[in-house]
């Protein structure tokens, strides 16, 4: 009921929960709910499964519960959890949070962008010229999401804390002011401390340094709600937080957080690379597991800033390989069974796996029978080898078959290797997944599973 509940969330296919005390959950009742895919407890949150009509299941729910009394989640004492673990629970819900709402948004930013790159492909006639208005001003449009991030990520992380959304967004305009990144660009120097040079850098595209900006402003505006009389909170609230969080953002903060987070970015990036297709096997083979347990948001914003850092993400092009691989599958189990249900199921979750959602085909059907899970992950493994042989890699943050334009090189139109790797590693995932399904993972007498969810502090 609404008594345990502090907050809800959505992603693009489940509902999150921060409840008081997860154990008052019904899992059975939601399990056997039509609609409900899955339940699991992970990363500090109840989350329901529901696939593509969260949005409208959110709204409802959302009216039945009405305003709530808190949107953090404090872990109880008793759940069983170190603090090591519950602090990583708390910062991949707080990182859901955060990004989750703006997803959507950012992928169809980078279809745009890898669409302008094929209309400007010398192969295809230059349809369009880089230097005309309507090249500019479609640019301008897929561009401005990345751009200014920060504001977005501000706005909901301050959403996701229940602080004040609007505060955070001005400081995220604060990291993007056009003045700032020119400065920022060129390295300019704020000040100098004993021969150490503190410089403006460059924040559009990034989203670490704003989340850490949000939670600091919420820090800031619990304390000053405890010492400023309230006559004084509607001016002085937004006059301190703004400027403090402000300044010690473009100070300290930012530069420390964008400077490791860049440096873990070019890290992977080259790991990626240097591994060739052993790193592709196993990332590809292993990377859907990551989703069953929502740890996959983890390594969402890593990828949003490898293609801020460095206009690419090998790491993604690998990921993409996995969605193809798990719509594979669950399209064989369609084709191949004559269960009307799941005929619909597959069919349904194929579509969205191809369009980069794959938790659909994995709670709807992969885990159920979890040998089509595996065949979908062998897939994936296989075409994660062959991207990382062929030195493949992404430029846009997309996936699946949809995200194709995102193989396109924006800076150089010419250079079509990536996209090739993308069609022969989708082949592959698509012919391994799909025959090892047919062969080994699937027939019309294999027992339906339990839904599968995370185990419990404490369970056995």
């Amino acid at each position: 009921g609404k008594d345990n509940v502090n907050n809800v969330i959505h992603c693009i296919t489940r509902l999150r929960f921060y409840l008081k005390d997860e154990s008052k959950a019904n899992d059975e009742a939601l399990k056997n709910q039509r609609g409900i895919l899955d339940v699991m407890h992970a990363s500090g949150q109840y989350q329901v499964v529901i696939g593509n009509e969260v949005t409208n299941v959110f709204d409802e729910v959302v009216k039945q519960l009405g305003p709530l009394d808190s949107e953090t989640a404090p872990a109880p004492e008793d759940d069983g959890k170190n603090p090591v673990s519950r602090a990583f629970g708390n910062l991949i819900g707080f990182i859901t949070g955060s990004m989750s709402p703006i997803i959507g948004v950012i992928a169809a930013a980078g279809i745009i962008k890898g669409i302008l790159a094929l209309l400007t492909l010398p192969q295809l006639g230059s349809l369009l010229s880089v230097k005309s208005t309507a090249y500019i001003t479609t640019s301008a449009i897929a561009d401005s999401a990345f751009f200014f991030l920060p504001i977005l990520v501000g706005y909901c992380a301050a959403k996701r804390l229940n602080s004040d959304p609007i505060i955070a967004a001005v400081i995220g305009g604060v990291l993007v002011y056009p003045q700032l990144v020119d400065w920022g660009k060129a390295f300019k120097t704020m000040f100098e401390v004993g021969g150490i040079k503190f410089e403006f850098l460059n924040y559009t595209y990034s989203i670490f340094p704003m989340i850490l900006a949000a939670w600091l402003a919420k820090k800031c505006e619990d304390w000053l709600k405890k010492w400023l009389p309230s006559y004084l909170q509607m001016i002085f609230f937004p006059l301190i937080t703004v400027l403090v969080v402000s300044a010690l953002t473009l100070m300290v903060t930012g530069p420390i957080i964008q400077g490791v987070a860049n440096g873990i970015a070019v890290f992977i990036n080259w790991l990626v690379h240097a591994s060739g297709w052993v790193g592709g096997f196993i990332i590809g083979g292993f990377y859907q597991v990551l989703v069953i347990f929502g740890l996959h948001w983890g390594v969402v914003p890593l990828v949003a800033q490898q293609i801020a850092g460095t206009g690419e993400s090998a790491l993604n092009a690998i990921i993409c390989s996995s969605m193809i691989a798990q719509g594979a599958a669950v399209l064989a189990v369609a084709i191949k069974s004559k269960k009307e249900d799941l005929k619909e199921l597959g069919f349904a979750s194929t579509i969205s796996a191809m369009c980069g959602v794959t938790e659909p085909a994995v709670y709807g059907i992969s885990l159920r029978y979890k040998k089509v899970f595996i065949s979908g992950c062998i897939g994936s493994a296989f075409g994660g080898l062959v991207t990382g042989l062929m030195h493949g890699t992404m430029y846009g943050f997309t996936g699946g078959l949809i995200g194709f334009s995102s193989f396109f090189n924006p800076k150089h139109p010419t250079d079509l290797s990536s996209f090739y790797t993308f069609l022969i590693a989708s082949t592959v995932t698509i012919v391994v997944s799909f025959i090892v399904t047919w062969v080994w993972g699937y027939n019309d007498k294999m027992v339906q599973g339990a839904k599968v969810a995370k185990k419990r502090p404490g369970s056995k």
